[in-house]
């Protein structure tokens, strides 16, 4: 089951707490398995070490905040930030993710699947952090891992939902997980375009972007080439892989997972639209997020034997509204949710 845990004080401090939370997964999983070799490969080169110094130089308190978490894991703090780079350098990292992106009156819905390791089943957890510098947000998180990048609402009403992309094409700069942990400190929505085009970017996602109050959901694709950012006018999908027009020359990784949950939940939406249209609110996007129709590529995903080694490790199901964020975490779509919250207060 999902935990729910309380971060607050320094950067340092609070990574030092989520590091004690993760430390035994860390410990008894994470160290010992492929996707941690992978990324050690790149131990001591000198793309590690300049994307070090480029975090510590333009984003202090998360470089902080690293070093607490390293700290919590008692691993080597440069171990533990290569691992929380590990989209930067690896472009197989076990990150999935399914969204549907719903404009509806008066603000938008977005729901996700957050897709990741199975072998952190268990492990994960959805924190509420009070930090002493920035804005208070609460995150889904996984064991050794900086918040951000998976999805997360902050004080300001800025609500985020974030996909893999498997770029091919990467080069030194801030690696992409600092770079969502930073947007968790933005107090408005063009600011986290802004923050991605002016920053020297690493590796790449997707993020589904709204705010209370704003009449705008965002699409935003991002790489060390490139960042495509357009308004929702309609209702749409993401599978974790570029499909923006103005990305498609960057080369990417497309798996069969990916590719066909994108085809299934398109059709999925075409269907839902057809039974009541021009009525985006009277969609069910946890009906999408839950389908396993294709046996092999299922849109949920619970298979030992997944085909990208991932599973759906919680769904989040967000409305944003003129005042406020509705929001719900479920351990599985279809079932209770195990938490509900008011922007970032648990109800």
């Amino acid at each position: 089951m999902l935990s729910l845990l309380e971060l607050s004080g320094s950067p340092f401090q609070i990574g030092q707490t989520l590091g004690k939370f993760g430390a035994q997964a860390a410990h008894s999983y994470l160290i010992s398995s492929s996707s941690w070799n992978s990324v050690m490969a790149w131990r001591g080169s000198d793309a590690a070490r300049a994307m070090q110094a480029l975090v510590e130089q333009h984003f202090p308190l998360i470089h902080q905040e690293l070093l607490g978490l390293a700290a919590g894991l008692e691993l080597p703090p440069e171990d533990v930030f290569l691992w929380n780079c590990r989209g930067d350098v690896w472009s197989m990292a076990p990150d999935g993710c399914t969204t549907v992106q719903l404009p509806v009156a008066g603000g938008s819905r977005i729901t996700h699947n957050e897709d990741g390791d199975p072998g952190f089943a268990g492990y994960c957890g959805i924190a509420q952090a009070a930090p002493d510098k920035g804005p208070r947000f609460v995150s889904f998180v996984y064991p050794a891992s900086i918040p951000g990048h998976t999805f997360a609402v902050n004080e300001h009403g800025l609500a985020m939902t974030v996909n893999n992309l498997r770029s091919r094409q990467v080069t030194v700069g801030v690696p992409r997980m600092v770079l969502t942990r930073a947007l968790l400190n933005q107090s408005e929505l063009p600011q986290a375009a802004e923050l991605l085009r002016n920053t020297q970017r690493a590796g790449g996602f997707h993020l589904s972007v709204a705010q209370r109050a704003s009449p705008d959901l965002l699409s935003i694709e991002f790489n060390s080439q490139g960042v495509s950012s357009r308004s929702i006018q309609t209702p749409a999908l993401h599978a974790n892989h570029i499909v923006h027009e103005a990305m498609q020359a960057f080369p990417q990784v497309v798996t069969d997972s990916s590719l066909h949950r994108q085809q299934r939940g398109d059709a999925l939406l075409r269907d839902a639209e057809s039974a009541s249209p021009g009525n985006p609110a009277d969609i069910d996007p946890l009906r999408i997020l839950a389908d396993q129709e294709n046996k092999q590529f299922p849109i949920y995903r619970a298979a030992p034997d997944d085909s990208d080694a991932e599973n759906t490790m919680a769904t989040a199901d967000m409305r944003i509204g003129p005042k406020q964020v509705d929001w719900e975490v479920y351990e599985r779509p279809g079932q209770s949710s195990r938490f509900t919250f008011i922007d970032t207060q648990l109800v």
